[in-house]
């Protein structure tokens, strides 16, 4: 038996979401941007309906949903969106603010933005992976353009608290824009009440398809295209829909809304049995805020690292029977810097274990992971 334990990495499709995909794939195939013919403004119907369920789900309207084939290209639409349209309009903010612990989908595209004239901040994270408020606060000065904070991390799990730094956006007239890959349909999002201004996701994390995302965007925001080509969606984002995967994605975020709260409190439970199980162990230390009750992280997360044994034979052992990582799916085996961040040295990110609970986890599933790393330290230590 392999324990699939790496759902921030991916979540399987939902069957229901594949079902609601299939009849575009061949049945129903015109292109949504030619309204010439009957089955053509049938799929330009089909994307629309996926367009509201996301507007009603995240607390938005239907015409701030851009959909992009995932939330690195929307990360990268808003920020580099936002900055372009910013230099065209000649307003004199530049600067751009983040937090150290952001996935590279968002620090890559700030690293290019600083190499074209918009200098970037980056606000260190406590021990425990949040942010310092006032530290933050004291970073947004007049020359601030924009801020981006992922709203739960992708590897610890942390939820930032996105009311308290919208309203600090909102005083200082600093653009908002959030990475809810990891959030959407597993915590509650609001977007108009919350005031974020550029929201991106990414189907895949919640049971949805993978190679579709959406970028929401605040009604009136100027944001520059990144693909030119054939003016579609508003000329936002040239391309021709998938309609399969849009219809997936809308599907499989309405499915994650329906279960988000039962789903939590099952995950929950059983992601604190592995921590109280592998706590046990001795010479384990939690990665985050602590576990109670009001934590604000994931239910479905857990990061730990296993003091004692080198990272790679650790993981090399684990692999026989569990599908975990040390970090983020993305990082192509190099050291946390999320995990650096909160203090940790290369060995001990190297040494450290990602577990990422889903729909499909089980009791036995926890029992078997406890068991495999109880073995695996036995042997190493």
């Amino acid at each position: 038996m392999l324990a699939y334990l790496d759902h921030h990495a991916t979540t399987p499709c939902d069957p229901a979401v594949v079902a609601a995909m299939a009849p575009w794939w061949s049945e129903h195939c015109a292109n949504p941007a030619n309204r010439l013919y009957r089955p053509a403004l049938e799929a330009a119907a089909a994307v629309e309906r996926a367009r509201g369920q996301l507007a009603r789900v995240l607390g938005s309207r239907a015409e701030t949903v851009i959909f992009t084939s995932g939330a690195t290209e929307a990360n990268n639409l808003a920020l580099k969106g936002v900055c372009e349209a910013a230099l065209a309009a000649g307003t004199p903010r530049r600067r751009l603010v983040s937090l150290v612990s952001e996935h590279r989908a968002v620090l890559d595209p700030l690293a290019y933005l600083g190499r074209h004239g918009f200098p970037v901040s980056l606000v260190p994270i406590q021990p425990d992976g949040l942010v310092d408020l006032a530290q933050l606060e004291a970073a947004l000065g007049d020359d601030v353009l924009l801020l981006s904070v992922m709203a739960a991390n992708n590897e610890i799990g942390v939820l930032q608290p996105l009311a308290a730094i919208a309203a600090r956006c909102r005083q200082r007239g600093v653009l908002l824009h959030v990475d809810a890959a990891q959030a959407a349909g597993h915590i509650p999002l609001a977007i108009d009440e919350l005031g974020i201004d550029l929201l991106s996701l990414s189907g895949h994390k919640f049971y949805g398809p993978k190679g579709v995302g959406a970028l929401l965007v605040r009604p009136g925001l100027k944001l520059a295209a990144q693909l030119h080509g054939g003016g579609q969606q508003d000329g936002r984002r040239a391309g021709t829909l998938p309609v399969p995967l849009v219809v997936g994605l809308g599907e499989a975020l309405l499915g994650a809304e329906a279960d988000r709260e039962e789903r939590a409190g099952r995950l929950g439970t059983l992601r604190d049995e592995l921590w109280a199980g592998l706590e046990a162990l001795g010479g384990m230390e939690l990665n985050g805020v602590e576990l109670n009750g009001g934590a604000p992280r994931l239910a479905h997360n857990l990061n730990v690292t296993v003091q004692g044994v080198d990272g790679t034979r650790l993981h090399r052992l684990l692999r026989q029977r569990l599908a975990v990582s040390s970090g983020s799916a993305c990082s192509q085996g190099s050291p946390s810097h999320v995990l650096a961040a909160l203090g940790r040295s290369r060995q001990q990110a190297a040494a450290s274990i990602r577990f990422g609970l889903g729909r499909g986890s089980s009791d036995a599933e926890i029992t078997l992971a406890i068991e495999t790393v109880a073995a695996a330290v036995r042997e190493l230590r």
